[in-house]
């Protein structure tokens, strides 16, 4: 039977949202019911299950050595050494109870997970890399977040193949990048856009096979450009003298020029290669996909976030090779599973959280090769399959109700007060930005900042002002941030320059930060566009840009007269950018 879309009123946002007859077939097929929360809230509430950049020092609670974790001492659970936690030393059935029918099933949850220990952090097969987390094969890495087959990176996030980085996010196959954002095999670049193939340049916006080239936006397969001038190999190096790049008043004044320019060209509504029916943002080889952002290799996909190779797929987020998923964050190889956190090479699973190899459980924490279990405990397979259709309906007569009101029966996600972090520790920080008042006010957990006692021997102003004035006793002092904690981007108020930190600078002839790394960092964040789509109108008004900003180099289908093209695309409304439909923008750029 053929399904009308329905328009909802969200259970958190109390905003209205649409289940379109689509969603409604998958949510048959997956057998559980229509959400209560937006598409947008409903990721809200994933990303705050996942920490990616908060590490403590604490002790493990199995052999008390030291270890880096993502759980700060003052939380409720039991944390184990990453070996440890693998190990055969503890048997995560051994916390095991029978299902209670007199008590939510969220309530019971939260029991048990204070009682199974947590693994300390994601870092595996790594050398030298102690300080990364959601980390991978990777060597002589620090403070790298969600890296992956990488070398030589300090202070980058979402890195893959790539060796030489810093201060980088979302770089691939790439070597000896600084503040690149959306880079994809480059090599001795710097402040790079959403640029790919390109080397030697630096200051590039969608760019693409180019090679010394400065200042530019659009360019395909140039090279000795400077500022959109066409110049002779002569002529482009004596303008890069002139420009000095290595000092830190030019390099701020190259910055502040570029950011300018970049407002005078037009973009790409959806950033695409290879897609059919989708809607998103830098998706790749995607067919069927709504509402995808960096993500590749999909099919009938709806709501997702960095994903890749998957198929049926539903409001997921850090997914691989998965088939049939709904409402799951930090999932590998999976089947048939539904809300999920950190749960891989297993199938058939319902609200299991950190589990393994595992299939057919339900509400399960910390198991490894395990099947038919209900909270930890064992059970037959005729057991399992009896007792499920029960705990459901218990689930929906007795739902677990949060602290803001909102009301949890079988079919929602994890409620965000029970996840392990503070919102503020995690990823929704990143992407749903809310002061520490507006995350007391909604129920959610918030975390004051660690009680630093750094004795600042430095300020940022008085730096060096190249890196060719700077000499090795710099890794000496502890500077003071510029933000000192002025600002909402998880300042650490001080920073020191580390030895591979300098030997960078000095490689890439760069002058020194003068901000913290976190400050860095949500400073390149700004640099990509919201997990977010608009309706919107192509805004080519025939021979310019509906702003009279751009003119158009190249006649189009439709004339002297305004683009008709509507679409959905991650540039907000009102917002300073340019954005040109498909065929606009192929016109005046490809």
């Amino acid at each position: 039977m053929t399904m009308n879309a329905e328009i909802k009123e969200c259970q958190n946002c109390k905003h209205e949202f649409t289940i379109e007859p689509d969603d409604f077939s998958f949510y048959e097929r997956m057998q559980v019911p229509p959400p209560t929360w937006c598409p947008e809230c409903r990721r809200q509430r994933r990303f705050v299950w996942r920490n990616e950049r908060s590490l403590y020092k604490r002790k493990s609670d199995l052999s008390g050595k030291d270890i880096i974790c993502l759980y700060s001492p003052d939380k409720p659970f039991k944390v184990y050494e990453q070996k440890e936690w693998w190990g055969d030393d503890w048997d995560a059935m051994s916390y095991g109870r029978a299902y209670n029918f007199s008590k939510p099933f969220f309530e019971q949850f939260r029991e048990l997970q204070r009682e199974v220990p947590r693994i300390s952090i994601s870092n595996q097969k790594c050398v030298n890399s102690d300080y990364t987390n959601q980390s991978y094969s990777n060597k002589n890495c620090y403070l790298c977040f969600s890296i992956a087959d990488s070398e030589d990176c300090i202070y980058s996030a979402n890195i893959n193949e790539s060796k030489q980085l810093l201060d980088d996010l979302y770089v691939s196959k790439s070597e000896l990048l600084y503040e690149c954002v959306d880079a994809d095999q480059c090599y001795n670049s710097s402040f790079l856009v959403n640029s790919d193939n390109c080397l030697n340049s630096a200051f590039l916006f969608d760019c693409k096979s180019c090679q010394n080239c400065t200042g530019c936006v659009g360019l395909r397969n140039k090279q000795y450009v400077f500022w959109g001038e066409q110049l002779s190999k002569e002529e482009y190096e004596k303008k890069i003298k002139d420009l000095h790049l290595d000092t830190y008043d030019g390099r701020e004044m190259a910055k502040a020029k570029f950011a300018d320019l970049i407002l005078k060209f037009p973009r790409k509504s959806q950033r695409f290669k290879k897609c059919v029916n989708s809607t998103g943002d830098l998706l790749t080889n995607c067919k069927n996909v709504k509402w995808g952002f960096s993500a590749y290799d999909l099919e009938d996909c709806r709501y997702i976030t960095r994903i890749y190779t998957c198929k049926d797929t539903h409001d997921s987020y850090g997914l691989g090779e998965a088939e049939l998923i709904y409402e799951t964050i930090g999932n590998q190889t999976v089947y048939n599973v539904k809300f999920a956190n950190i749960t891989s090479d297993s199938r058939n699973c319902t609200y299991s959280d950190l589990c393994f190899n595992s299939e057919n459980c339900f509400g399960c924490i910390g198991l490894k090769k395990k099947q038919y279990c209900i909270l930890n405990k064992q059970y037959s397979k005729e057991e399992y399959e009896a007792l499920i259709p029960k705990i459901i309906q218990q689930m929906n007569d007795m739902p677990y109700t949060d602290g803001k009101g909102r009301v949890y029966k079988y079919g929602e996600f994890f409620p965000i007060e029970l996840s392990p972090f503070a919102y503020n520790e995690t990823i929704a920080q990143e992407n749903f930005p809310l002061t520490k008042e507006e995350i007391q006010a909604r129920k959610y957990i918030w975390k004051d900042p660690e009680k630093r006692d750094y004795k600042v021997t430095m300020k940022s102003s008085d730096l060096p002002g190249s890196i060719a004035e700077t000499d090795d006793s710099i890794l000496n002092q502890v500077i003071e941030c510029a933000h000192n904690e002025q600002c909402s981007e998880q300042c650490t108020q001080a920073f020191r320059i580390t030895p591979e930190e300098l030997s960078f600078y000095r490689r890439m002839n760069l002058p020194l930060p003068r901000l913290c790394p976190n400050c860095r960092h949500y400073q390149r964040l700004a640099e990509r566009n919201p997990l977010e789509l608009w309706h919107r109108k192509c805004q080519c008004a025939g021979t310019k840009s509906e702003n009279g900003v751009y003119a158009n180099t190249a006649s189009h289908t439709h004339g002297e007269n305004h683009c008709p093209n509507e679409f959905e695309t991650s540039y907000p409304e009102g917002g300073k950018e340019i954005v040109y439909c498909e065929d606009c923008y192929n016109a005046e750029v490809v």
